[in-house]
């Protein structure tokens, strides 16, 4: 009898979400989920957004610890909501969606999660997360911003057309993307309102929109562990994307390397 390889478990950043009848949901995609389980190779364990009443108390960041220590990988997700803009010192604009309890939750793990070598790959609001959990700050309306195109989706009701590739980015030379595609250009999707003005500084630049300057991915270079953070959908059929598998890919490495490091000491001490 073949017996299967473990799969390494990945935290999923959840949403909190109004349902419409007076309740609330922790929400994640199911796209982030077929993700974390096909294109990475891992379970998804769900991390709700807990709700700004915790984010500093002690008790909740020792435990954020300990749930980090018991974790192979931690996969960021887009969402439609955007980072509230106090934690990056501007006032907030109109028009634009915000999820307090998941900020006050992704914030510190980011950071917790980056000086405790755990890999990270974040997506869409999830490299605007980091950018911000870093000392960077955003543009609120980037297709508001002189120069910039507008990079939001068309709101179609065919996904295929809103997920469409939109635009060139250009790779920086050197970096961990370029090293990972093994080119300076790659075509991708575009569903963003908000995007980096500031540059966070523990942050590389890794691609910008050849049309217009808008960062695209960032790294963070002293991090102990993989982190990437991609402003586009590498999740959205990721399987029958060759530029999006060789980033699951990395990621996948990176999170089986911190399973077998987590897991084989235990092992060895049962024995």
């Amino acid at each position: 009898m073949t017996r299967s390889s473990p799969r390494p478990l990945i935290g999923v950043s959840a949403c909190l979400k109004e349902n419409g009848r007076g309740g609330w949901h922790h929400t994640v995609g199911e796209k982030y989920v077929q993700a974390a389980i096909r294109a990475v190779g891992g379970l998804p364990v769900l991390i709700p957004a807990i709700g700004p009443e915790f984010g500093d108390e002690p008790g909740f960041l020792e435990a954020m610890d300990r749930l980090l220590d018991s974790l192979d990988g931690v996969l960021l997700t887009g969402s439609p909501s955007n980072v509230e803009p106090h934690h990056y010192g501007k006032e907030s604009r109109e028009g634009t969606l915000h999820d307090p309890a998941r900020d006050s939750t992704t914030l510190p793990l980011i950071r917790h999660t980056i000086d405790r070598g755990v890999p990270l790959f974040a997506i869409c609001r999830g490299l605007q997360e980091v950018n911000v959990a870093l000392g960077g700050s955003l543009h609120q309306h980037v297709h508001e911003v002189e120069g910039r195109r507008d990079h939001r989706s068309p709101k179609s009701p065919d996904m295929d057309v809103n997920y469409a590739p939109a635009h060139d980015i250009d790779i920086a030379e050197g970096g961990l993307l370029q090293n990972l595609l093994g080119t300076r250009r790659a075509t991708v999707n575009s569903l963003h309102g908000q995007g980096v003005d500031t540059l966070a500084p523990r942050a590389r630049l890794e691609a910008t929109c050849c049309e217009d300057g808008q960062v695209e991915a960032l790294s963070v270079p002293d991090a102990p562990g993989f982190v990437l953070a991609l402003q586009w959908h590498p999740e959205y059929k990721a399987l029958e994307n060759p530029v999006s598998m060789k980033l699951f890919d990395a990621f996948a490495a990176a999170c089986r390397a911190r399973m077998v490091a987590r897991t084989v000491p235990m092992l060895r001490a049962a024995e």
